[in-house]
């Protein structure tokens, strides 16, 4: 069986690499495994309403392959850290 790699336990800083890791039936599946630096983070209220606190934090990411913005923003659930993939 296959290790599901699992999101930090902190929030992500700006310069951090991440990997998109989304399931199949997700409407962004296209950026699934796309490697990505933080450029942006956003944080809202969603923490205090689910209770896990890394749930408040969204990021606006860059593709490091070929250094292009993403046009839309990603939940911390949705990342993992590049250092995770073995």
């Amino acid at each position: 069986m296959e290790d599901i790699p699992q999101p930090s336990s902190d929030p992500y800083s700006v310069g951090d690499h991440v990997q998109i890791y989304l399931s199949s039936d997700d409407p962004d599946n296209q950026h699934h495994g796309v490697v990505c630096e933080i450029v942006e983070t956003h944080e809202d209220n969603l923490g205090e309403e689910t209770g896990r606190n890394t749930d408040a934090y969204s990021y606006t990411l860059c593709n490091v392959e070929t250094d292009e913005e993403l046009p839309l923003s990603f939940r911390h659930h949705d990342l993992v850290p590049v250092e995770s993939r073995q």
